[in-house]
């Protein structure tokens, strides 16, 4: 994450730009640039920056000023200003709305919670038959 905020600090970015700019800074080949997720909808890179990007707007060390534009907080700027060795979930969780962002995504899947493919197979035949059919609202045009 660290390249990511980096690369913010020095303006308003767009995650296109962001992602050649530190492709250029790591080296990257353009085999490696170019390289597509499972799903062959995203470029892995551009997915990352996202990913980073979005990690750090929760810790509050990204703003987003407008659609599709990125740059760094003042605590992003003051955090760069540290010279850490790396930004990572253990170093936003010393934020605190961070902290609460991740604990919240990480309770959902506690073990005591029961996810609803679970609550579905515990129906009755009769009730499960009725939770399955398409709602009206479905059906109209």
């Amino acid at each position: 994450m660290l390249p990511v905020l980096s690369v913010a600090a020095e303006g308003e970015r767009r995650v296109p730009i962001a992602a050649d700019k530190i492709a250029d800074q790591l080296g990257l080949s353009e085999e490696e640039r170019e390289e597509m997720l499972p799903s062959g909808k995203q470029r892995l890179l551009h997915n990352r920056v996202h990913w980073a990007k979005f990690y750090m707007s929760k810790a509050g060390l990204i703003d987003t000023p407008r659609r599709g534009v990125f740059t760094a907080s003042e605590a992003g700027k003051q955090l760069l200003a540290t010279q850490p060795d790396r930004v990572d979930v253990e170093a936003l969780k010393q934020y605190p709305a961070f902290a609460e962002f991740y604990g919240q995504s990480a309770t959902a899947n506690e073990p005591d919670r029961v996810p609803a493919a679970t609550r579905a197979t515990s129906l009755t035949p009769r009730r499960k038959n009725r939770s399955m059919r398409p709602s009206p609202f479905l059906m109209q045009r």
